[in-house]
């Protein structure tokens, strides 16, 4: 018969998933304490009964719902059969390392060489169904746990499992890592989304015998450092990002260049848009010149044709008024050389009186005549023909008289010829000075430009004829 025990716990170590307690064959009245992430399945003739979770228990019937009637209180409240309580931990076991028994044969996909690879790792694990894993996995053993045997296991959970990690990390490295499209010497980038593929085809297998995997790592790729394949997978892939380099060098070049031709295009715009907006405002007061100068133009020709109808109504035209205005300059102009002529005043105010007119005058050819005509006191027309030019002739010399008349204050002194010139016809002092006085205002007004020489020519003759000359 065992022991009687009366309080059964466990109060081990935290990296044992299952131990079995020593006692056995207990009476009812034992009591069993379960921790905080504990469980404990009872056994009875080699049967699971009832788990229990976290708690204090007494065994009684009432308490074990499966033992029913089997309890024999005629024996001094002594079970005749074997009992036994297994204590679970639930607790996650943290940082079990895992890794592959060999090599993991890879061949890279760009150079087509083999290469061989290692993996390692580590994990959390804890026990999702206890009966599960105490059935299918401890069996009759006092217990098990992670790492090498002690307190009398037969085995541990790395040793059992080593194979099925083994296998999955084998079967799905490679093809995950081409997957993937990997760069065998980028993998320590890619480690966690490799690690995360392996932990979904190795939790299955733990799953089955009631464990779970919160946490599955993939912490080390071995690469076979000292291998000629990979040597040379290593220098291809300094060529491979050689190129690279140089290929993202060049697109960088071009992008620059591009960037610098949109700026000139976008320089060349802007001063072509400032041209043309230059361009639209010179036009535009142009336009706005024109029109102002038409409007003005409408306006004066408005202007002249109410100044032209009040014209007409009152009985004359603007021909009439420049015709007037010749007149008047005319008669002002004749009564200045009058009134000079004889009193031997300034030949030019004789001619500046007579030119004012004489300028106006000069688009009416008909009245020019009649200016001279009544100059030289003929019938006031023009002569038809022109006089052709006649030599020039020695001018008389004037011979000095006794006496002559008592001269103004303003007249001119007589002008005395050289004694060497040809001597002539004595003719009176009165008609010579005044035939000089017309012939001086004759020269100033060819030299003005009012008279032209052929009518200068033509005017002199008359003077010589009627001073009997010629």
């Amino acid at each position: 018969m065992g022991q009687i025990a009366e309080i059964i716990k466990y109060e081990g170590d935290n990296n044992t998933f299952i131990w079995k307690h020593p006692c056995e064959d207990f009476n009812s009245l034992t009591q069993l304490i379960v921790h905080e992430s504990q469980e404990a399945v009872f056994f009875m003739n080699g049967q699971a009964l009832d788990l229990f979770g976290a708690g204090r228990y007494t065994l009684e019937t009432q308490n074990i719902p499966k033992l029913g009637k089997l309890l024999n209180r005629a024996t001094g409240d002594q079970t005749p059969f074997h009992c036994e309580v297994y204590f679970i931990n639930k607790t996650v076991q943290m940082a079990l390392k895992w890794g592959t028994d060999s090599k993991v044969r890879y061949i890279d996909p760009e150079s087509g060489l083999p290469l061989e690879l290692g993996a390692s790792g580590e994990m959390n694990l804890c026990v999702s169904d206890s009966r599960k894993l105490l059935i299918k996995l401890v069996g009759t053993m006092n217990g098990i746990a992670w790492g090498d045997e002690r307190n009398g296991f037969t085995k541990s959970l790395q040793n059992s499992f080593r194979p099925l990690i083994s296998a999955a990390v084998k079967s799905n490295l490679a093809s995950s890592i081409k997957s993937l499209n990997i760069n065998i010497l980028e993998i320590d980038e890619h480690l966690t989304e490799l690690g995360d593929i392996l932990h979904k085809k190795v939790l299955p297998g733990f799953e089955e015998y009631g464990l779970t995997i919160p946490q599955f790592f993939l912490t080390n790729v071995v690469l076979p450092e000292d291998d000629p394949n990979f040597k040379r997978v290593r220098e291809l892939y300094t060529i491979s990002l050689q190129k690279r380099m140089i290929s993202a060098e060049a697109e960088v070049n071009t992008a620059k260049a591009q960037a610098a031709a949109q700026v000139a295009a976008a320089a060349r715009e802007a001063v072509l848009e400032r041209q043309q907006t230059q361009t639209e405002i010179a036009r535009r007061e142009a336009e706005r010149k024109v029109i102002t100068a038409q409007a003005e133009a409408e306006a004066q020709k408005a202007a002249g044709f109410a100044q032209a109808e009040i014209m007409r109504q009152q009985g004359y035209n603007q021909k009439d008024v420049i015709q007037a205005e010749v007149q008047k300059a005319y008669a002002a102009g004749i009564g200045n050389m009058g009134g000079n002529g004889g009193s031997g005043g300034s030949t030019m105010s004789d001619i500046l009186g007579l030119g004012i007119g004489l300028q106006a005058a000069s688009a009416m050819s008909g009245q020019v005549g009649n200016i001279f005509g009544g100059m030289f006191g003929g019938t006031g027309t023009q002569p038809q023909q022109p006089t052709p030019p006649t030599p020039p002739q020695p001018t008389l010399p004037t011979q000095p008289l006794p006496s002559q008349p008592q001269q103004s204050e303003n007249a001119p002194a007589p002008v005395v010829q050289p004694e060497s010139a040809p001597s002539a016809a004595p003719q009176p002092v009165d008609e010579m000075t005044a035939f000089k006085t017309k012939l001086g205002k004759l020269t100033a007004m060819k030299e003005a430009g009012i008279i032209n020489d052929e009518e200068f020519n033509s005017y002199k003759a008359k003077l010589l004829t009627e001073l009997g000359i010629m």
